[in-house]
C-alpha cells in the first residue's frame, strides 16, 4: 500500500486582507481545499485581518473546510497527541 500520508495532512494558509478564498464544504472537490466556482456549497471567504487557518485535505472533518482532525486514528492521552503533531503524522 503507497503512503498517501501527505495527501491527507491538512493545509496551513496564510490569508490576508483583500484576498477572496473559495473553499470546499461538500468534501467532493478534486482540487481540497479549495472549491470550484459551480459548486453551491462553497464558502467564499473575505479575510478582515491577516491569520492563518488550517484546512482539511481529506474530506473527513466534520467541520469542512476547517480540519478537525479526522485524518488522524485516535490517540488515548494528550502527550500522545502531542508526540504525533510534532512528529507530523
Amino acid at each position: 500500500m503507497a503512503d498517501d500520508s501527505q495527501q491527507t495532512l491538512p493545509e496551513v494558509r496564510q490569508v490576508k486582507p483583500g484576498e477572496v478564498h473559495r473553499l470546499c464544504r461538500c468534501g467532493h472537490s478534486p482540487k481540497m481545499p479549495n472549491c470550484t466556482s459551480g459548486c453551491a456549497q462553497s464558502l467564499i471567504l473575505y479575510p478582515e485581518r491577516e491569520q492563518r487557518l488550517l484546512l482539511c485535505r481529506c474530506s473527513r472533518s466534520a467541520d469542512l473546510p476547517y480540519c478537525d482532525g479526522s485524518h488522524s486514528p485516535p490517540v488515548s492521552g494528550l502527550a500522545d497527541r502531542w508526540r504525533r503533531f510534532f512528529s507530523g503524522r
